[in-house]
């Protein structure tokens, strides 16, 4: 059967910025997905209403507890007008296991795939034209019981709200000052790591605003137990290129199962390239940039695509990347998934999907 979404449209349409204009989700379109969730009853009541503020009383256990999970995924405009999703089935998935981690209920992935359509649908005139800039997309769920015990709620709030961004690269593909965090943990093996929720962003902003204090643009994660096994940048995967091998560390539970980090690993076997999942320590990353065997380091994720890294810092040691300058291999697979998700390319793996009218 068809699942029937409901769409309540806005009396008095926003004007919309013009590209130029755009920053990163400070702008928000007409229109939000709104469903209501409950334990004994599954999810319910699916609609598309206008955007605006949620009710939510103070006892609110997602205030109190941060029993919430979210995602962020995109749409893009073609050159060829259309409109697509990228590989939304990977976030669906992604969030439905933070949900479990965080005890928040199951969404069937089908329900959860049409509202994402409908809804870019309905606001499908605010997906930005100019290249390089995306419909940014953020499903979020959340505990709503009014309960102040440490237990998981029994009702819940889902929505889905979107936000035309700007080109990340605005100025230019430059790469990255990061800085190696050695004292503060982001997640441990057994935790919420591999969950993207609330609590996770909260406890990295200390360390993410020293180091921007310090000039550097993120810090890179290292293990909780040992401060020695790599594990990712702050809103990003993060991979090396150590002599001919492509190397990421695995996903063992303490860090995000990124779409971007699935797919630029996709793109480097489809060109031939040997590349490894495998445990990779700060040691191994400094001796590799002492005898000049480490040619690029690069982030990924929704936001950026590719982020390269031009310097790395770690206990004071500054490390230069491939001179500081763009590695081939960021800028090959760079412009290798714009162009996917822009429809300049063929799309072979079936990462794209179409939003109808």
């Amino acid at each position: 059967m068809p699942i029937e979404i409901p769409v309540t449209r806005v009396q008095e349409p926003k004007a919309r910025p013009r590209d130029a204009q755009l920053g990163f989700g400070q702008v928000f379109t007409d229109h939000m997905f709104l469903m209501d969730g409950a334990v004994d009853a599954g999810w319910s009541n699916p609609r598309i209403v206008p955007y605006g503020p949620l009710a939510l009383e103070p006892a609110t256990v997602a205030l109190h507890y941060a029993q919430s999970v979210f995602e962020g995924l995109k749409a893009y405009r073609g050159q060829d007008d259309a409109v697509r999703l990228f590989r939304p089935d990977r976030n669906i998935a992604r969030f439905n296991r933070s949900a479990a981690r965080l005890c928040v209920p199951f969404i069937d992935p089908d329900l959860f795939l049409t509202a994402l359509k409908r809804l870019v649908a309905v606001d499908r005139d605010w997906v930005p034209r100019t290249p390089g800039t995306s419909l940014y997309i953020r499903p979020v769920a959340f505990a709503s019981d009014p309960d102040l015990h440490v237990q998981p709620s029994r009702t819940y709030r889902f929505f889905i709200i979107l936000s035309p961004v700007a080109a990340y690269y605005s100025e230019g593909f430059r790469p990255l000052r990061i800085r190696v965090e050695d004292r503060y943990a982001r997640s441990v093996r057994g935790g919420t790591g591999a969950a993207k929720t609330a609590g996770n962003y909260a406890g990295s902003l200390m360390a993410a605003e020293e180091a921007q204090q310090a000039g550097f643009a993120q810090v890179l994660w290292l293990d909780g137990l040992h401060q020695e096994y790599i594990e990712e940048v702050g809103s990003m995967n993060i991979a090396f290129v150590i002599g001919d091998e492509l190397v990421t560390p695995p996903l063992t539970g303490t860090l995000l199962e990124g779409v971007t980090r699935d797919s630029v690993l996709q793109l480097a076997r489809d060109q031939g390239m040997q590349v490894a999942e495998r445990p990779v320590t700060i040691g191994e990353v400094l001796a590799a940039a002492r005898n000049g065997t480490l040619r690029e380091v690069f982030g990924t994720g929704t936001a950026a695509v590719i982020s390269p890294v031009g310097e790395l810092s770690y206990k004071g040691e500054r490390v230069r990347v491939h001179d500081g300058e763009v590695g081939p291999l960021s800028q090959r697979l760079f412009d290798d998934l714009s162009d996917i998700q822009l429809g300049r390319r063929p799309d072979r793996h079936g990462w794209m999907v179409p939003i109808q009218d």
